[in-house]
């Protein structure tokens, strides 16, 4: 039987634009989050928000590409249909993992906690900022629903148009806000010959952070 290599066999990329120490990722990874992901923004890093979330689902394990649509030291924020899978993972178990990966930057944040909904006013602010076709599509989808064909689908959406002709789009009750309140974050420098930066914060009882530094 003949062997077919992959094509990323022999794909060497050697990393080395910067070096992460101690100094500069300081004593609050969220501090060091906020300065990471905006120089992410101010490179033009496409969808520079864009992270995988992990969740486990009891008898299945999956990952998916959200948007982070803010943070602070309470956690990082997506929203999404509370009736869709990553959803129900969640409220099956709270465990939630992030990532953030930008190639251009030689970068890798890893971000591991428990997850809650936020309230309903926070969800209702960030709803009232999305286009309205977009709020109209959450009305729409039953996110991770099957649905026969693409017709069927976007029929659905044509009776939502026509219900909300003219008024405002309030937020759908199953729609809203998930934090991940964060209990470790790993901040990642690609470096040359891969001996890698990796600087790990775990969140210890009293709420404060502790710093290490990982072998890569």
């Amino acid at each position: 039987m003949q062997e077919h290599k992959p094509t990323t066999v022999d794909l060497r990329i050697d990393y080395g634009k910067h070096i992460l120490t101690e100094e500069e990722a300081g004593t609050d990874p969220i501090v060091l989050f906020g300065r990471w992901i905006q120089h992410a923004a101010d490179e033009q890093v496409p969808e520079h928000n864009a992270m995988a979330l992990a969740t486990s689902g009891g008898d299945h394990l999956a990952c998916r590409i959200v948007l982070l649509r803010s943070f602070n030291t309470e956690g990082f924020v997506f929203f999404t249909n509370y009736n869709s899978r990553k959803s129900m993972d969640l409220d099956n178990d709270t465990r939630a993992a992030l990532t953030f990966f930008w190639p251009q930057l030689e970068r890798q944040i890893r971000i591991e906690g428990r997850s809650e909904r936020v309230g309903a006013a926070e969800s209702d602010d960030y709803f009232s900022t999305r286009p309205r076709d977009s709020r109209i599509g959450a009305w729409a989808s039953d996110q991770s629903a099957q649905v026969g064909s693409r017709e069927r689908m976007m029929e659905r959406y044509a009776r939502w148009e026509a219900r909300f002709k003219d008024t405002e789009v309030p937020r759908p009750f199953h729609w809203g806000g998930i934090r991940v309140r964060p209990l470790r974050i790993e901040f990642w420098q690609g470096g040359k010959n891969r001996m890698h930066d990796r600087i790990l914060f775990e969140r210890q009882t009293h709420g404060a952070w502790q710093r290490s530094r990982l072998q890569p």
